[in-house]
C-alpha cells in the first residue's frame, strides 16, 4: 500500500510507477530532503506540535537513513514514486510507525519546492566561484598579452587590429555581467516555501520562520499558493545559465578558429584536444567544439521549462514534475564547460608572431590614414573617399598601405606627410584608441584593475555565502 492510499481499493498499474516515478532523477535531491526534514522535525518539536521523544526518535532516525544512503545500503525504490516518499518510507522502517509524523503538518509539494531551492542555492555559489575561476585564467592570458596584436573582425571581415588582451577582457566583462546575474538570483532562490502545505498552509501552529532560519534562507514565501506552485526561480536559472553558454560558446567559436591552420593565432594545450581515429596528423578542438555544441541543451531546457509552465492553472500540478530533469542536467553541463574552461584558457599557446603578421597584411589601419586626413583639416566624409581611392591603389597593385612611398600618398593628397609611417603600424593603431574601454596598453590595464576589484568582490561574495549555509558558520 501506498503511503497516501488509503481511499484506493486497488494498487496503481505497474506501469503507472514506472512512468510517474521521480525517484531515478530526484534522488539527487536525497541530502537535501533530509536536511529539511532536520530543520521541519526540529520546529514540530519546538512547537509542541509532536512531543520531544518522537522527535528526537525521528531526528536520530533521519541521520541514519542519511549515512545509508550516502554510502549506498538504502534501496531506494521506484514503487514510492520520489525521494521524499523513499526517505519517508526508510525512516519508517528504521524506527517504527513514529517515522510516521514526520510528515505533520508539510506537503510533498512544498517539501519538493524546498529541496530544489536548497539545491539550486548550492548550484548557484559552485556555478560562481566556476566563473570566477574562468575570469581569472582569461585576465592571466589578457596580462601576457598586452602588447600582443591581432585583427580585429567586423563580419567576419579584418576591421581595426586590437590587443589580444583586449580581446580576452571582453569576455571577462561578459562574465562579470553573468555573476552578477547568478548573485542577484538568489536572493529569489533563497526563500523558505516548507509550511505552505499542499497550497493552503496548515492547521497546525507552525513555525515557518524558525524553518527558514534554519536553512539559512533569507525569509518565506508570503503566499502558499505561490509557494508551492512557482518555478521562476527554476526558468531564471535556466535563462542565466544560457546566457553564460552563449558567452561560452562565442569564445569556443573562436578558438576553434584560431586554432586552424587558416588561422594559426593559437594552439590548445593537449591535453585539452583529440585526434583523429584516421588522419594522424589531427588536433582538433573538441572540447570548445562540445562546448558550444551542448548550448543546444541547455537551451532546449529552458523553452522547455517555459513550456512546461505557461498552461498550467495553481496550485501544484503533476506536469511541474518535468521542472527537475532539465535543472539538473544543465547545472551539470554548465559545471563540466565551466571546469574544463579555465585550465583550457590558461594553457593555449598564444602565437604572437602569426597574429602580428596578420595584421600587418590587411587594410586594418585604413581608418586611421581617414583619421589622420581628418587632423589635417579634411572632412571625414571626403577623407572617406580619399581613402576608399588608396585602398583600391593598393590592391590593384598588391600592395598594403604600409608598403606605399611616400609620393605614391601624396598622389592621393598633399595633406600626407611623412610622419604617416608612424601613424599606421600596428602599435601606433592599437595605442591610437586611447580613450575609456579602448584597446590602448594603458586602456587595457585600467580595464584589468576594473576586472580584478569586481574579481575580489565576487569572491568575497562567494565565500559569504558559503559561510551562512548550516555548519559553516565561522
Amino acid at each position: 500500500m501506498k503511503l497516501w492510499g488509503g481511499r484506493f481499493t486497488k494498487p496503481t498499474n505497474q506501469l503507472v510507477d514506472e512512468y510517474t516515478a521521480s525517484i531515478y532523477f530526484d534522488k539527487k535531491l536525497a541530502d537535501y530532503d533530509i536536511q529539511g526534514s532536520l530543520a521541519h522535525v526540529e520546529m514540530l518539536k519546538t512547537c509542541g506540535i509532536i512531543p520531544d521523544n518522537d522527535a528526537n526518535t525521528i531526528t536520530e532516525g533521519l541521520q541514519k537513513v542519511a549515512k545509508k544512503i550516502e554510502n549506498g545500503e538504502a534501496q531506494l525504490s521506484e514503487e514510492h514514486e520520489d525521494i521524499h516518499m523513499n526517505v519517508e518510507k526508510l525512516l519508517i522502517e528504521e524506527i517504527g510507525p513514529v517515522g510516521g509524523k514526520l510528515h505533520t503538518g508539510r506537503s510533498r509539494n512544498d517539501q519538493v519546492a524546498l529541496d530544489m531551492r536548497l539545491y539550486l542555492r548550492d548550484v548557484l555559489i559552485e556555478i560562481s566561484q566556476l566563473l570566477v575561476d574562468v575570469q581569472e585564467s582569461l585576465q592571466k592570458q589578457a596580462t601576457e598579452n598586452l602588447e600582443t596584436v591581432l585583427p580585429g573582425y567586423t563580419h567576419l571581415q579584418r576591421a581595426q587590429p586590437v590587443l589580444f588582451g583586449h580581446h580576452m577582457m571582453a569576455y571577462v566583462f561578459m562574465f562579470q555581467r553573468d555573476l552578477e546575474r547568478l548573485m542577484d538570483s538568489l536572493k529569489r532562490v533563497n526563500k523558505s516555501p516548507l509550511g505552505a502545505g499542499a497550497l493552503a498552509g496548515t492547521t497546525f501552529p507552525i513555525d515557518r520562520q524558525f524553518v527558514a532560519d534554519k536553512l539559512g534562507f533569507d525569509g518565506i514565501c508570503e503566499n502558499s499558493l505561490d509557494a508551492v506552485s512557482d518555478r521562476d526561480f527554476v526558468v531564471e536559472f535556466l535563462s542565466n545559465a544560457s546566457m553564460i553558454s552563449m558567452h561560452l560558446s562565442r569564445l569556443c567559436e573562436e578558438l576553434v578558429q584560431w586554432s586552424s591552420a587558416e588561422f594559426n593565432f593559437i594552439e590548445l594545450d593537449d591535453a585539452f584536444s583529440t585526434g583523429s581515429s584516421m588522419m594522424p596528423q589531427k588536433k582538433n578542438p573538441d572540447v570548445a567544439e562540445l562546448v558550444r555544441g551542448k548550448t543546444g541543451r541547455v537551451y532546449g531546457h529552458l523553452v522547455g521549462m517555459l513550456t512546461t509552465l505557461k498552461g498550467l492553472p495553481l496550485a501544484y500540478n503533476k506536469d511541474m514534475q518535468e521542472d527537475k530533469e532539465g535543472m539538473f542536467d544543465t547545472a551539470d553541463t554548465l559545471k563540466g564547460a565551466l571546469a574544463l574552461f579555465a585550465p583550457m584558457i590558461e594553457t593555449m599557446t598564444v602565437k604572437k608572431e602569426n597574429m602580428y603578421e596578420a595584421v600587418s597584411k590587411d587594410f586594418s589601419n585604413a581608418t586611421d590614414l581617414a583619421d589622420y586626413l581628418v587632423g589635417k583639416g579634411m572632412p571625414f566624409r571626403e577623407s572617406h573617399a580619399v581613402v576608399g581611392q588608396v585602398v583600391l591603389h593598393c590592391i590593384q597593385n598588391n600592395k598594403y598601405l604600409l608598403d606605399l612611398s611616400h609620393e605614391e600618398f601624396q598622389s592621393f593628397s598633399e595633406l600626407i606627410e611623412g610622419d604617416i609611417f608612424g601613424v599606421l603600424t600596428p602599435e601606433a593603431v592599437v595605442n591610437a584608441r586611447d580613450v575609456a574601454g579602448g584597446t590602448a596598453k594603458n586602456r587595457v590595464k585600467e580595464q584589468l584593475e576594473i576586472a580584478e576589484k569586481q574579481v575580489a568582490a565576487s569572491s568575497a561574495w562567494i565565500e559569504k555565502q558559503k559561510n551562512n549555509r548550516p555548519g559553516n558558520e565561522q
